[in-house]
């Protein structure tokens, strides 16, 4: 089996060159992208030539200004930053079919068994800087046994390692420490640091397989993916390479700087895995038609839905999904387009349930000059086999339901919703409560299963519940014989009851800070059947309430 390779790729200003691309009348002046941070903005990307007049990344945009008063700047965009990252990891699919983004700026490249259909490692890495040249991106390149060791060599291949005196005064130390002090390094005493890079090939940053080590041992400490403060801590201790820690003893890091410092070195040597998930390709179904000459009659638009609502149905049909948004494009013929969208109460890939819908749309569209070309695109799809086990009467009763095509009451929550929208559109289902008012939910229709077993009460409960009313009645726990409700006076004519219902005591309820409950179903000498219950009293006092009425 090859040795695992990785190719890391680091585009150090995505962000400026992404607008760079479009704007090229600023490609000779400064540019930055700046956003904002907390109370400033300060500089997230800048181009080459911003950055060679003395600019730095995380720079006050006052700072910067006042240094480079000819700077142009623009906001960040991040959504189309990480948009543009998508649309690089795409073409770095050709050299190898595993590719992961690392926000905000980078992507992985498992090169494993892909180098040597390019030439070689070297070969392609000339190949990757020539392409995003021709793309106007500036890009480092690193290739490791590790992902940890790639990123540290496409970021710091070549870059001297800051050197700091320590700033302790010599005649203050003890004589034995003076006398050792001659034996230190130069560079450690604040002399000129050694020359930095690969030992082998420092033209190039790739680590040959198997040496992994030799490669980072003289990297900064920074190159481990360190936060900033612990990558300072290790240089004001001496430890400023990665090959300084490599010879120190793990438990005493683990100590003094914690275990994320022990497990990115690991990483970066190969010690400890550090997996690559390349992004999944997003599935995206969608068919269009172009016309000859263009069209502004609803007929010829529905013989376009004719031709391209099958084409689209096989697209999902063969991936196993089902549409829940359609939206249909119609562009124009003097380049403008109009769309309408329809949302299913079902997912469905059957050209019969998605093309009534769009017919409803249809009187929405303006032709205008006419429309040229027609495109359907299934906006959010679903599996269409994602149901949980069930047992035999429910499974009975889905084969029935399929096979029979009972999808009336769908369709007619497709319909409603394409008018109303379909979050207008709900329905109740039994919730696992003894509380009146909590035993049922409100569930959105076109995103729930009907409710088929609804719980029995042992005694009839009102179809119509509101919040509990104040009813003006004698102070006592049997039924009124008259009471006054909503400026009415009422007598009594028979009562059943009552119904005990003790609050959820686990909950604090401020319609049940009453107490227990006594519901009795009252029947008035006028007709009119009311749910009436006395509350024994707690937190507030006792008396008589109305919270529903019988039909």
């Amino acid at each position: 089996m090859p040795n695992r390779r990785i190719l890391s790729l680091w585009f150090p200003r995505l962000g400026a060159e992404r607008l760079l691309r479009f704007e090229t009348d600023l490609v000779e002046t400064p540019f930055a992208i700046a956003e904002d941070r907390g109370p400033m903005q300060v500089l997230s990307s800048l181009s080459s030539i911003a950055h060679a007049a003395g600019l730095r990344r995380d720079q006050p945009l006052r700072d910067a200004l006042a240094m480079c008063p000819d700077l142009i700047t623009r906001l960040r965009n991040p959504q189309a930053e990480t948009a543009f990252l998508a649309t690089l990891r795409r073409w770095a699919g050709k050299f190898s079919p595993w590719v992961a983004e690392e926000a905000p700026d980078a992507l992985i490249v498992d090169l494993t068994g892909c180098a040597h259909l390019f030439g070689g490692e070297a070969a392609l890495v000339v190949q990757v800087i020539e392409e995003c040249e021709a793309l106007g991106l500036t890009v480092q390149t690193g290739i490791a046994d590790t992902a940890g060791a790639a990123w540290a060599l496409a970021r710091f291949a070549g870059q001297a390692v800051p050197m700091t005196r320590s700033g302790d005064a010599i005649d203050q130390e003890a004589y034995a420490t003076r006398s050792r002090a001659a034996k230190r390094r130069h560079w450690e005493r604040g002399g000129p640091a050694p020359p930095q890079g690969l030992p082998d090939n420092r033209s190039t940053p790739i680590a040959p397989p198997g040496q992994t080590r030799s490669a980072l041992a003289p990297l900064p400490v920074a190159a481990l993916r360190l936060p900033p403060e612990m990558a300072t801590d290790l240089t004001r201790l001496g430890l400023r390479r990665i090959g300084d820690l490599t010879g120190q003893p793990r438990a005493a890091l683990g100590r003094r700087f914690g275990r994320h410092l022990v497990q990115r070195l690991d990483q970066a040597l190969g010690v400890e895995p550090e997996p690559i998930s390349p992004a999944k390709p997003p599935m995206h179904f969608a068919v269009r038609l172009t016309l000859p000459d263009p069209i502004g009659l609803e007929a010829d638009i529905a013989a376009a839905l004719d031709r391209l609502l099958p084409r689209l149905s096989e697209q999902l049909v063969s991936k196993g999904r089902g549409a829940r948004r359609v939206r249909l494009e119609c562009h124009r013929a003097d380049h403008t387009m109009q769309g309408v969208e329809v949302g299913l109460a079902r997912p469905s890939a059957a050209p019969d349930r998605i093309r009534p819908l769009l017919l409803m749309k249809l009187s929405e569209i303006d032709a205008g000059f006419g429309i040229d070309r027609v495109r359907i695109e299934a906006v959010v799809t679903e599996p269409l086999h994602d149901r949980q086990f069930k047992g035999h009467a429910d499974a009975a009763a889905d084969a029935v339901n399929r096979l029979s095509g009972n999808t009336a009451l769908e369709d007619l929550i497709g319909r409603i919703g394409a008018r109303i929208g379909l979050e207008a559109i709900t329905r109740l289902h039994p919730a696992d409560s003894h509380i009146p008012e909590k035993a049922v939910k409100v569930m959105a229709a076109a995103w729930s299963e009907p409710a088929r077993d609804w719980p029995t009460s042992p005694v009839p409960r009102p179809l119509v519940l509101w919040r509990p009313e104040l009813v003006t009645a004698e102070d006592v726990p049997d039924p009124p014989l008259t009471f006054r409700w909503r400026r009415q006076s009422f007598e009594t004519l028979a009562a059943t009851g009552p119904e005990r219902i003790a609050p959820e005591w686990w909950l604090d309820e401020p319609d049940w800070r009453t107490g227990v409950r006594d519901y009795w179903r009252i029947t008035t000498t006028g007709g009119v059947r009311l749910w009436l219950y006395y509350a024994h009293g707690a937190a507030m006092s006792a008396g008589w309430f109305c919270q529903g009425a019988f039909e």
